[in-house]
C-alpha cells in the first residue's frame, strides 16, 4: 500500500512540476502576496477533485468522446491566448508601475474567478488527471486505488503550497516593477506556448478522427 502511495505521489509530482497556467498563476499571486494561500488551497482542492474523478471513472468518459476532448482542447486554446495577451498588455503598460508603487490589491472574487478559469479551462489538467493518472490508477485493485489517489493528491498539495510560500518569500524582489514586467512577459510566453501545443494537438485529434472514420 505504501509503495502504491509513493507511486501516485511521484507520478503526480512529475505531471505538476512543469510550468503551466496553474503554477504561473500561483507564482504571480505569491510574488504580490495577494490571496496566495487561498490560491494554493483552491488549486490543490480542484486538483484533488479532478484526480479522484479521473481515477474513479472520468478517464473512460474523456477517452470515449472525441467531441468532448475537442471542446476541452479548443476552449483551453481560446482562454490561454486571451490570458497571455492580458499578461503581455500589462507588461507593456503603466499598470505594473502603479501596482508596485501603490500595492493595488485585486478583489478576492476576481482572483477566484481567474483561478478557476486557469484550472478548469486548462485541457492539460484533464489530460494529466483523467488520461494519465486515471488510466494508471483505474487499473489498480479497489484496495490499492485509494492509496494511489491519496499519494497523487498529496503531491498536488505539497507543490502548490511550496510554490506559494517560495514566491511570497521572494516577493521583495519579485514585486519590483522590472521583475513584474519580466514575470508578465514570461507568463504570456508560457500561455501562448501551451496554446500553440494545444492547437497542434486539437488538429491532430481532428485528423485522426477523420482518418478513422
Amino acid at each position: 500500500m505504501f509503495s502504491t502511495l509513493i507511486q501516485g505521489f511521484f507520478l503526480s509530482a512529475a505531471l505538476i512540476l512543469p510550468l503551466g497556467p496553474q503554477n504561473v498563476f500561483v507564482m504571480q499571486q505569491g510574488s504580490r502576496k495577494q490571496f496566495h494561500l487561498m490560491s494554493a488551497t483552491l488549486c490543490a482542492m480542484s486538483d484533488a477533485v479532478l484526480i479522484m474523478a479521473g481515477i474513479f471513472g472520468g478517464s473512460a468518459l474523456l477517452g470515449q468522446s472525441t467531441f468532448l476532448l475537442q471542446a476541452v482542447t479548443w476552449g483551453g486554446v481560446v482562454f490561454l491566448l486571451w490570458y497571455g495577451w492580458g499578461a503581455f498588455r500589462t507588461a507593456l503598460s503603466a499598470e505594473v508601475e502603479l501596482s508596485c508603487a501603490d500595492n493595488i490589491v485585486q478583489s478576492r472574487w476576481r482572483v477566484i474567478m481567474a483561478l478557476f478559469a486557469v484550472t478548469w479551462l486548462n485541457p492539460h489538467v484533464y489530460l494529466d488527471t483523467f488520461v494519465v493518472l486515471g488510466s494508471i490508477g483505474g487499473q489498480l485493485s479497489s484496495e490499492l486505488r485509494p492509496w494511489f489517489t491519496l499519494g497523487a493528491v498529496m503531491a498536488s498539495i505539497s507543490w502548490f503550497f511550496a510554490l506559494s510560500f517560495l514566491a511570497a518569500w521572494f516577493s521583495p524582489v519579485l514585486n519590483q516593477p522590472r521583475s513584474q514586467r519580466i514575470i508578465n512577459v514570461f507568463v504570456g510566453c508560457v500561455m501562448w506556448y501551451i496554446a500553440w501545443g494545444l492547437m497542434k494537438q486539437g488538429l491532430q485529434i481532428f485528423t485522426d478522427f477523420n482518418t478513422s472514420s
